[in-house]
Parts: structure tokens; C-alpha cells; sequence
């Protein structure tokens, strides 16, 4: 499994936490069981208040599985997804550079 940092952004206008069907399809979506149905394990989320930013922190088999996850955010406004690494891992490593492919 491999580590990575998502972020989801989207207008103010457009905020699907302002409709209440959306919202909770959301909040569906994002819980821990319907996840792991795309072979996502999610460690931590948060929304950041006032920028309309949503951010979690997944683990997956690749890059395709948290892409094919985040498809209902990806509608919504932008959908970041970044390799990441634990602190522990870069450390051992001694150094931030990605790991090679």
C-alpha cells in the first residue's frame, strides 16, 4: 500500500455542504467501509474552514484507486493527489525526494 495526500477544492457558490442531499451523499462516501470498497484505507481528513478545501490522507495500491475514489469530488471543483511518505519513512531515507518507481 502507498501513501498519499489529496486535496479537493471547490468555489464558495458551489459548496456541496450548502445542500443538504449532496452533503450527505458526501458524508457517505467518505466513510471508512465505502472506501476500502475502491481499495482506499483512509487515515485522516479534515476540511479546512473558509477555503472550501477538503484534505485526506489515504492509503492505496496505486494512484488509480484514489483517483477512481475521488471521481464525485472531481465533479465538484479541483482534485489534487500527491505521493507522500510518513515523517518516519523520509527520515530513514534521509531526505524528501521521492522514492523511485
Amino acid at each position: 500500500m502507498s501513501l498519499y495526500f489529496v486535496r479537493h477544492q471547490h468555489a464558495a457558490e458551489t459548496c456541496p455542504a450548502k445542500n443538504p442531499e449532496m452533503g450527505q451523499m458526501l458524508i457517505q462516501h467518505v466513510n471508512r467501509k465505502n472506501a476500502r470498497k475502491f481499495g482506499v484505507e483512509i487515515l485522516g481528513d479534515a476540511v479546512l474552514d473558509g477555503q472550501h478545501t477538503f484534505v485526506l490522507i489515504v492509503e492505496a495500491e496505486d494512484q488509480q484507486h484514489v483517483e477512481q475514489f475521488m471521481q464525485p469530488f472531481a465533479m465538484a471543483g479541483s482534485v489534487e493527489i500527491h505521493p507522500a511518505s510518513t515523517c518516519e519513512a523520509v527520515v530513514e531515507r534521509q531526505g524528501c525526494d521521492p522514492v523511485p518507481a
